[in-house]
């Protein structure tokens, strides 16, 4: 499978970058008591952490939102995943486990302060592109809504959008059936690449410890 970002998302962020990790053979399942203790537990540290400061200051979390406001998108309206995910913490409304490969994902992201998408791979089609959702584009999300792309970050195959770092598809979802998969993790601009590959190989590696089957990672920028 390819990946290649567009050209005009790159004209408008020149350092734009993702990293992206590829497995096989991975068993999803219930969330290990281990994970799901270390899900709870930094919650509630962000929880106190957060008390006395807003979510838009952290570092992480303020660079997506430039990102938003560059390609169109009024980040006061429409907030990437890693900030849903940090107001909820803020709020005491913490995330509850849905499945061994969705918590990690979202323990990464909250740890990173960015958002990541992790798809099944045998619910896509083709080679996919990163790019700027056009006016008419549009798909069924995990917030259980009909959601607009335009003007937002997408991942797109043979099918159409699939996901995106504000909420993925339902299409691509992954289930306990899932047995190939690929975590796209949009990186923050201003990380280079040597901390961008250190960071993502991290993740790759902590997956597959739960996970088992096989992997690797690429980091692909503009």
């Amino acid at each position: 499978m390819e990946i290649q970002l567009s050209t005009q998302l790159c004209s408008l962020i020149p350092d734009f970058k993702i990293g992206t990790i590829q497995y096989k053979h991975i068993d999803v399942g219930p969330s290990p008591q281990m994970l799901k203790g270390r899900l709870q537990l930094f919650q509630e540290s962000l929880f106190f952490e957060l008390e006395d400061k807003s979510v838009t200051d952290l570092d992480g979390i303020k660079e997506w939102r430039t990102i938003f406001k560059t390609i169109g998108k009024d980040p006061n309206r429409y907030r990437h995943s890693a900030e849903a995910l940090y107001r909820r913490v803020k709020k005491q409304n913490y995330l509850q486990s849905v499945n061994s490969a969705i918590d990690l994902n979202n323990f990464f992201s909250l740890e990173y302060e960015i958002p990541l998408g992790i798809y099944d791979l045998e619910k896509m089609d083709g080679n996919v592109e990163i790019k700027i959702g056009e006016e008419l584009e549009e798909y069924t999300g995990l917030n259980g809504r009909q959601n607009s792309l335009h003007n937002l970050i997408v991942s797109s195959d043979k099918n159409g959008a699939f996901g995106s770092p504000f909420v993925d598809s339902v299409r691509t979802a992954v289930t306990e059936s899932t047995k190939n998969a690929i975590h796209v993790v949009y990186l923050r601009p201003s990380m280079n690449k040597e901390s961008a590959s250190k960071m993502v190989e991290s993740l790759m590696n902590m997956f597959i410890q739960i996970h088992g089957g096989e992997a690797h990672y690429e980091i692909r920028g503009c």
